[in-house]
Protein backbone atom coordinates (compact mmCIF):
# COMPACT_ATOMS: atom_id res chain seq x y z
CA UNK A 1 0.00 0.00 0.00
CA UNK A 2 1.09 3.09 -0.70
CA UNK A 3 2.47 5.00 2.12
CA UNK A 4 1.94 8.73 3.59
CA UNK A 5 4.63 11.09 1.81
CA UNK A 6 5.28 9.04 -1.16
CA UNK A 7 5.01 11.23 -4.67
CA UNK A 8 2.09 10.71 -7.40
CA UNK A 9 3.90 9.78 -10.99
CA UNK A 10 2.51 12.66 -13.23
CA UNK A 11 0.44 10.75 -15.40
CA UNK A 12 -2.25 9.14 -13.53
CA UNK A 13 -4.23 7.06 -16.44
CA UNK A 14 -7.43 8.04 -18.68
CA UNK A 15 -10.47 9.25 -18.27
CA UNK A 16 -14.36 8.63 -19.33
CA UNK A 17 -13.64 10.47 -22.12
CA UNK A 18 -10.29 9.11 -23.35
CA UNK A 19 -8.63 11.72 -21.92
CA UNK A 20 -5.30 11.89 -20.37
CA UNK A 21 -5.33 12.45 -16.81
CA UNK A 22 -1.86 14.03 -15.05
CA UNK A 23 -1.78 15.03 -11.20
CA UNK A 24 0.22 18.64 -12.58
CA UNK A 25 -3.57 19.54 -14.01
CA UNK A 26 -4.41 19.91 -10.55
CA UNK A 27 -1.36 21.90 -9.31
CA UNK A 28 -2.09 24.28 -6.66
CA UNK A 29 -5.37 22.13 -5.52
CA UNK A 30 -5.18 19.18 -3.12
CA UNK A 31 -6.82 16.20 -4.95
CA UNK A 32 -9.18 13.67 -3.47
CA UNK A 33 -8.38 10.50 -5.18
CA UNK A 34 -10.65 7.69 -4.27
CA UNK A 35 -10.77 4.45 -5.66
CA UNK A 36 -13.87 2.27 -5.73
CA UNK A 37 -14.68 -1.12 -6.88
CA UNK A 38 -17.12 -1.27 -9.57
CA UNK A 39 -19.58 1.76 -11.02
CA UNK A 40 -23.11 0.93 -10.40
CA UNK A 41 -23.00 -0.54 -6.96
CA UNK A 42 -24.90 0.21 -4.10
CA UNK A 43 -21.61 1.23 -1.92
CA UNK A 44 -19.73 3.19 -4.91
CA UNK A 45 -22.69 4.56 -5.96
CA UNK A 46 -23.63 6.04 -2.53
CA UNK A 47 -20.06 7.12 -1.85
CA UNK A 48 -19.80 8.93 -5.37
CA UNK A 49 -23.30 10.74 -5.00
CA UNK A 50 -21.91 11.51 -0.98
CA UNK A 51 -19.09 13.46 -3.26
CA UNK A 52 -21.59 14.95 -5.36
CA UNK A 53 -23.57 16.45 -3.08
CA UNK A 54 -21.19 18.51 -1.54
CA UNK A 55 -18.84 18.99 -4.16
CA UNK A 56 -18.93 22.64 -4.20
CA UNK A 57 -18.03 22.90 -0.77
CA UNK A 58 -15.04 20.55 -1.07
CA UNK A 59 -13.61 22.95 -4.23
CA UNK A 60 -13.99 25.70 -1.93
CA UNK A 61 -11.98 24.18 0.47
CA UNK A 62 -9.61 23.64 -2.34
CA UNK A 63 -10.32 19.93 -3.32
CA UNK A 64 -10.59 18.33 -6.34
CA UNK A 65 -11.72 14.71 -6.89
CA UNK A 66 -11.05 12.23 -9.39
CA UNK A 67 -12.47 8.64 -8.48
CA UNK A 68 -10.58 5.52 -9.80
CA UNK A 69 -11.73 2.03 -11.03
CA UNK A 70 -11.27 -0.75 -13.44
CA UNK A 71 -14.11 0.04 -14.83
CA UNK A 72 -13.81 0.80 -18.59
CA UNK A 73 -14.97 4.38 -20.36
CA UNK A 74 -18.71 3.54 -21.65
CA UNK A 75 -19.02 2.28 -17.89
CA UNK A 76 -17.70 5.17 -16.52
CA UNK A 77 -19.88 7.27 -18.85
CA UNK A 78 -23.24 5.77 -17.76
CA UNK A 79 -22.34 5.67 -14.23
CA UNK A 80 -21.30 9.80 -14.56
CA UNK A 81 -24.54 10.59 -16.51
CA UNK A 82 -27.27 8.22 -14.59
CA UNK A 83 -25.71 9.89 -10.97
CA UNK A 84 -25.43 13.55 -12.35
CA UNK A 85 -21.25 13.23 -11.46
CA UNK A 86 -19.71 16.52 -11.83
CA UNK A 87 -16.20 14.89 -11.71
CA UNK A 88 -13.82 12.80 -13.57
CA UNK A 89 -13.43 8.86 -13.81
CA UNK A 90 -10.43 7.09 -14.22
CA UNK A 91 -10.46 3.79 -16.46
CA UNK A 92 -8.19 1.81 -14.76
CA UNK A 93 -8.62 -1.07 -17.18
CA UNK A 94 -5.45 -2.18 -17.08
CA UNK A 95 -5.08 -2.29 -13.71
CA UNK A 96 -1.62 0.17 -13.62
CA UNK A 97 -2.93 2.67 -11.39
CA UNK A 98 -4.56 0.21 -8.37
CA UNK A 99 -1.42 -2.04 -8.34
CA UNK A 100 0.83 1.14 -8.25
CA UNK A 101 -1.02 2.56 -5.02
CA UNK A 102 -1.53 -0.81 -4.24
CA UNK A 103 -5.17 -0.43 -3.29
CA UNK A 104 -5.64 -3.98 -5.46
CA UNK A 105 -5.29 -6.46 -3.23
CA UNK A 106 -6.67 -10.42 -2.25
CA UNK A 107 -10.55 -9.70 -0.80
CA UNK A 108 -13.03 -12.47 0.30
CA UNK A 109 -16.70 -13.03 -0.17
CA UNK A 110 -18.50 -15.63 1.33
CA UNK A 111 -15.55 -17.79 1.64
CA UNK A 112 -14.04 -16.99 -2.06
CA UNK A 113 -10.78 -15.15 -2.45
CA UNK A 114 -10.71 -13.10 -5.61
CA UNK A 115 -8.44 -10.13 -6.34
CA UNK A 116 -10.65 -6.43 -6.27
CA UNK A 117 -9.99 -3.04 -5.43
CA UNK A 118 -9.81 -2.06 -1.66
CA UNK A 119 -11.99 0.94 -1.22
CA UNK A 120 -9.62 4.11 -0.73
CA UNK A 121 -8.78 7.24 -0.91
CA UNK A 122 -5.65 9.72 -1.20
CA UNK A 123 -6.06 13.25 -0.06
CA UNK A 124 -3.17 14.14 -2.24
CA UNK A 125 -1.12 17.51 -0.93
CA UNK A 126 -0.81 20.18 -4.19
CA UNK A 127 3.37 19.31 -5.02
CA UNK A 128 1.95 15.85 -5.27
CA UNK A 129 2.82 13.87 -2.45
CA UNK A 130 -0.02 11.42 -0.59
CA UNK A 131 -0.76 13.96 2.38
CA UNK A 132 -3.58 11.33 4.09
CA UNK A 133 -4.69 7.65 3.53
CA UNK A 134 -8.68 6.71 4.28
CA UNK A 135 -9.33 3.01 3.46
CA UNK A 136 -11.41 0.38 4.12
CA UNK A 137 -13.75 0.46 7.05
CA UNK A 138 -12.63 3.66 7.55
CA UNK A 139 -14.15 5.04 4.46
CA UNK A 140 -18.21 5.86 5.69
CA UNK A 141 -19.42 6.06 2.11
CA UNK A 142 -22.75 8.06 3.16
CA UNK A 143 -20.43 11.05 5.11
CA UNK A 144 -17.02 10.59 3.23
CA UNK A 145 -17.31 14.23 1.99
CA UNK A 146 -17.86 15.27 5.50
CA UNK A 147 -15.17 13.11 6.66
CA UNK A 148 -12.63 14.93 3.89
CA UNK A 149 -13.78 17.93 4.72
CA UNK A 150 -12.81 17.12 8.67
CA UNK A 151 -9.29 16.36 7.91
Amino acid sequence: MIEIGTKLPDTLGIDENGNEVKLSQFAGRRLVLYFYPKDMTSGCTTEACNLRDHYEELRQAGYEVLGVSIDGEQSHQKFIAKHSLPFHLIADTAKSLVEQTGVWQEKSMYGRKYMGTVRTTLIVAPDGTVEQILTGKQIKVKQHAEQILGL
